[in-house]
């Protein structure tokens, strides 16, 4: 039987609140990742829109460049 998690039905990854990516970062991750840890990237970033989401797809590449260096394009 497969673990489920408490993530909303419907998500959307182009536009995620920090809440909702801390809980499924924290599910794939199989350890806890906070919100204030989702928000950190975010910031640092600059990923957060004016409607409080931001982009999962841009959040990974901006941690892909500070893990490898490349910083922003």
């Amino acid at each position: 039987m497969s673990e489920r998690h408490d993530t909303p039905a419907s998500l959307k990854i182009t536009a995620i609140s920090v809440a909702d990516a801390a809980k499924i970062l924290s599910a794939a991750a199989s350890r806890r990742i906070t919100e204030e840890q989702v928000s950190e990237v975010v910031e640092a970033g600059g990923l957060l829109r004016a409607d409080g989401t931001f982009s999962l797809i841009e959040y990974v590449a901006y941690l892909a460049g500070e893990a490898t260096g490349g910083g922003p394009h």
